[in-house]
Parts: C-alpha cells; structure tokens; sequence
C-alpha cells in the first residue's frame, strides 16, 4: 500500500463531514522528526467515552485501537483495545475539538508521540507488523516522550466484536507504582489539558458550542 493510500481511509473518509471537521484529510507528508522510522500517537480523546486511541505507522496509515483505560506501564494490567478504522499519517499531529453530531465528537489531544521498533517474531522468524496484526499478536518498542520500552498487543476476540489486549512488556522500563495518565495528563505538543483545548476552540469537551446551541 502506498502513502496514504485512500482504500486504506476509506472507512475514515466515509465516517467524515471534512466541511465540517478538521480532521487531517490525509497528506503524504510524515510527522516531524520521524527520520524514517515508523511513528506511533497515544491520543487523550473526550467523545460519548472517556477514552485513549493508539495508532501505529503501518504500511502508510495508522492503525488504531481504542484504550478505553489508556496504557499501562504495570506488565500485571492488561488493557482492553477495541480495533477502529485505520487513520491517515497527519492525524498524528492532531489536536483539536470534532464538532458534536460528527463521528468521535469532542476533544483531542495528542497524550504522547515518537518512533516505534517492530520486535514482532513467530518462531525464529521476524514477522512485519502487517503480518503479525493479521495472525493476531505484535510486540513493539516505543521511543515516546511519556511511554518508552516494549509493549504487546494480542487478538483475543474475533468477528464483530473483535478485540484486544495491550499489555507492557517486564524490561527495565516498566513500573508497577506510575500512573503516567494520571501524573500527566497535558498535551506532548502544546502542554495544554483537555480542557484547555476545549476553551480554546469555543466548545465543550464533547464538542457543543460553548454558546448554548448544539452542533446540528
């Protein structure tokens, strides 16, 4: 699949009012500083759920998971990650409030971000990550500014309700006693909080105008 190839966003294209929205449409550019090594975002994100996206560098989009509880740096927790449409590169970067009435209305901010080291292997051969999401299991290194050290995501669930568990992996990296979403909760990219993005943008964490009338 090349760059931001759009049968790949199709389901994200589909889901989208970009009149609306402004929500990256999807460029071919990279985020900044990547140097060639796939990228990963962890974004905080408000809509009918509290919840965290992961979204991983793969063959041109990222793939995504929604964390309801966000990451863990506990390799005792395993967190929940509901598979979502793949998004474009340029989402990385993105922060901001989706008007409500739109798919994932509310707030987003961009929790952490950096590079990524595929560590996926079945047997004794290294597997891609397109191949390991496809049989269900990839292990990783991130090199954020918040999370860093490897990480597993494993396919426990199949068909319409399929999902995932994202665990951390026991390396130096991890500890049981931090509780990153809680000790730092601002934005990687503008230090803001959730609410302070909201402020900014006229409306409320869910995306309503601040001025009484809802999005239509």
């Amino acid at each position: 699949m090349g760059a931001q190839d759009r049968g790949g966003l199709s389901d994200y294209d589909r889901r989208r009012d970009f009149a609306r929205t402004r929500e990256p449409r999807g460029s071919a550019e990279r985020p900044d500083g990547a140097a060639g090594r796939p990228v990963f975002v962890i974004q905080h994100h408000v809509a009918r759920r509290d919840h965290y996206d992961l979204r991983l560098e793969v063959d041109g989009v990222l793939r995504s998971w929604a964390v309801p509880k966000g990451p863990s740096t506990d390799p005792r927790e395993k967190r929940l990650a509901v598979p979502t449409e793949d998004h474009p590169l340029d989402y990385a970067a993105f922060e901001g409030s989706i008007p409500a009435g739109e798919y994932g209305g509310g707030t987003v901010l961009v929790w952490d971000t950096g590079t990524y080291t595929n560590t996926t292997h079945k047997r004794d051969r290294e597997l891609s990550m397109a191949e390991g999401l496809e049989h269900g299991h990839v292990s990783f290194r991130l090199d954020g500014e918040k999370l860093s050290g490897g990480y597993a995501l494993s396919r426990f669930r199949t068909g319409a309700d399929e999902a995932w568990l994202l665990v951390k992996e026991r390396d130096a990296e991890a500890d049981a006693r931090r509780r990153p979403t809680t000790s730092s909760p601002e934005s990687v990219r503008t230090g803001r909080r959730l609410q302070q993005v909201a402020d900014d943008e006229g409306r409320t964490l869910t995306g309503r105008d601040l001025g009484g009338r809802d999005a239509s």
